[in-house]
């Protein structure tokens, strides 16, 4: 659920994408739905008209889409991730898993749009462990079935 003073940390790169999708979905996509709508509707009988509730569904879920990115867009924070050795908020970090090497950004999952890396939150426990650690820094963190893991940072930089 989304609160009224939440704000949303993004990379520029993010904000960008969501402003594009935003455009897109309150123009050519909401147009394209528009007329879907309007061409099942001359089809007739609307109470079994499998495409007019089809492109009326798709015409809400669009509407939702637009209120969230625009709700998002309005309390976004352009984030300045940590220099290059650092983990924080918008870092792109290389853990070291028990020899197997994970690659994740720290942030948000609104920051998805700009990346096709893992999101791992700030809350969640790998997230607050590493969170403040540098390159060469081992942490430990508990993980939800109670097992004690640690890992090893073995890269940190900015998610450009």
């Amino acid at each position: 659920m989304i609160q009224e003073d939440q704000v949303f940390l993004l990379t520029q790169e993010a904000y960008d994408k969501m402003q594009e999708e935003l455009k897109w979905r309150e123009g050519e996509y909401r147009d394209e739905i528009i007329a879907k709508v309007s061409a099942a509707r001359a089809e007739g009988d609307l109470s079994e008209n499998g495409g007019y509730h089809a492109a009326r569904e798709a015409q809400r879920v669009n509407q939702g889409r637009i209120e969230e990115l625009t709700f998002k867009l309005r309390h976004a924070k352009i984030l300045t991730a940590p220099p290059a050795g650092k983990v924080g908020d918008g870092s792109l970090v290389t853990l070291d898993m028990n020899g197997r090497e994970k690659v994740f950004v720290l942030g948000s999952h609104d920051l998805a749009i700009a990346t096709d890396q893992a999101i791992i939150s700030p809350e969640s426990p790998i997230g607050a462990a590493i969170y403040g650690a540098k390159v060469g820094d081992t942490v430990t963190y508990q993980a939800p079935n109670g097992r004690e893991i640690s890992v090893t940072i073995k890269d940190s930089k900015p998610l450009s």
